[in-house]
């Protein structure tokens, strides 16, 4: 039986311009570079890591 992964749905709500250098590639390291635009990442300890770094950029949404 293969098990469901769990995963977050990751929302980029705002402008990465004036930001520091590492917090607009942690942004493309999420696979976000324009806002409103949405990815459907596996929910793991180094994704999460990310978007805490970031969390003033990005809305998440809980999924299955």
């Amino acid at each position: 039986m293969a098990a469901t992964k769990k995963t977050v749905t990751v929302t980029q709500t705002g402008s990465p311009i004036g930001r520091p250098k590492d917090q607009r590639a942690t942004l493309k390291g999420l696979g976000l570079n324009k806002i409103n635009r949405s990815r459907e990442l596996e929910d793991t300890p180094a994704v999460r890591g990310m978007i805490n770094k970031v969390a003033h950029l990005v809305r998440v949404e809980e999924a299955g």
